[in-house]
């Protein structure tokens, strides 16, 4: 089904093409179908806030398509982002479990689907089917680590250019040789948020790091020319 935003409804979990792709999607057939009962399906522009940090859970957002940055801000206004979350994430879970305030706030940092389940049918759901409740705990996992790499980032690096260098390495993962178009979405005040520095700091490590030439960026696409350097300069 076509929706707004050029994106494909991917409305019955069941059938769902990419389901075995994601950790939380991934259950037997049984467990599916009762997944695509209690899910109530939506598509959100670029900028749609799913929750808010100390809003009272309602229940998880299941990320089907699109990416949503997770932030945390303090009480004088400084914003930090804690994970841009893709496809297959499930937002919001370590609060509806616990049953308290999301501890950070979800936005869409482009259109996308997300399936929303309430707090009383997940925790039924969970009842219900074991196997979906170790694919909850695998989730809580990774946030854990998840969090746990964000203080180290901001908390041990002695520099924004490690900082910057370790994300950028974070976003070539995987890549043997960084030749990877990867594309960028995040804005300079964005990034900025993600290693705890400011937006003009960001464009003139962008520019340091162009002229040294460890990235080349053409629009949004952005391209890791020299990995070893970035991760000598993480160890550094």
């Amino acid at each position: 089904m076509r929706a707004p935003y050029g994106l494909t409804i991917l409305d019955n979990c069941v059938t769902c093409p990419i389901r075995e792709e994601h950790l939380f999607c991934n259950f037997s057939l049984p467990a599916v179908q009762k997944l695509n009962e209690i899910k109530s399906t939506a598509v959100y522009p670029k900028s749609a806030m799913l929750f808010i940090e100390g809003q009272q859970p309602r229940g998880v957002f299941v990320l089907c398509t699109g990416k949503a940055k997770l932030s945390t801000s303090s009480s004088e206004g400084k914003t930090i982002i804690i994970k841009i979350s893709e496809p297959g994430d499930v937002l919001g879970l370590n609060a509806t479990i616990s049953n308290h305030p999301y501890e950070v706030t979800a936005e869409m940092i482009e259109p996308g689907q997300a399936n929303f389940i309430t707090r009383d049918a997940l925790l039924h759901f969970l009842r219900e089917h074991g196997e979906v409740a170790l694919r909850v705990a695998e989730q809580l996992s990774q946030n854990y680590y998840t969090a746990y790499e964000e203080i180290r980032t901001l908390g041990l690096a002695t520099s924004p250019a490690e900082k910057f260098a370790k994300l950028l390495l974070s976003w070539d993962s995987g890549q043997t040789n960084g030749s990877k178009q990867i594309k960028l979405t995040l804005t300079h005040e964005e990034i900025a948020e993600m290693i705890g520095t400011t937006r003009e700091t960001v464009s003139r490590l962008f520019s340091d790091f162009k002229k040294k030439q460890l990235l080349q960026l053409k629009g949004s696409n952005l391209v890791i020319r020299n990995k070893a350097a970035l991760e000598k300069l993480v160890r550094s």
